[in-house]
């Protein structure tokens, strides 16, 4: 009876209260380019959270692989990331994108992103793209600069 109360309460709660996964819910060998305007932003923790709307017709930039990324701590190969980037398979037109927690959000001077403003994201989905239009962000690019989120600046 706990159980069914439990999963009944959970569905209730809006994406944003839920959607905090591990690292292995997404599929890190396909990088996913995101691009649009923020509709709505979260920024609080557990991460920072932002609705993202993307144009009718999604592009990857031309220059996606040749662009600059900032190392980090951890181990990111961004370069490939960039190279390796494709579109997502769903056609949603709002994606719902994790950020980083707002410590590691500061340490990069990432400025709080305004609903209205454009971003791209460099990230994950969930394997074989079920689970929701959701993307974890490896890298967010926002007024001209890119940030790295897996980890602090290097």
């Amino acid at each position: 009876m706990i159980h069914r109360r439990t999963l009944l309460l959970a569905s209730a709660l809006p994406l944003a209260a839920r959607a905090h996964h591990g690292w292995s819910s997404f599929d890190q060998t396909r990088p996913i380019w995101l691009e649009g305007r923020a509709t709505q932003v979260v920024w609080r923790n557990p991460h920072a959270e932002l609705k993202l709307e993307l144009p009718a017709d999604p592009k990857l930039p031309a220059d996606l692989a040749s662009r600059a990324v900032p190392a980090q701590a951890a181990s990111v190969d961004g370069k490939a990331l960039l190279a390796a980037a494709q579109l997502p398979k769903r056609r949603d037109k709002v994606w719902d994108v994790e950020l980083a927690p707002l410590t590691r959000l500061q340490a990069w001077a990432v400025p709080e992103i305004q609903p209205g403003a454009a971003v791209a994201v460099l990230g994950f989905t969930f394997t074989d793209e079920k689970g929701g239009a959701v993307l974890r962000a490896e890298y967010l690019f926002v007024g001209g600069k890119a940030y790295g989120l897996r980890s602090s600046p290097a």
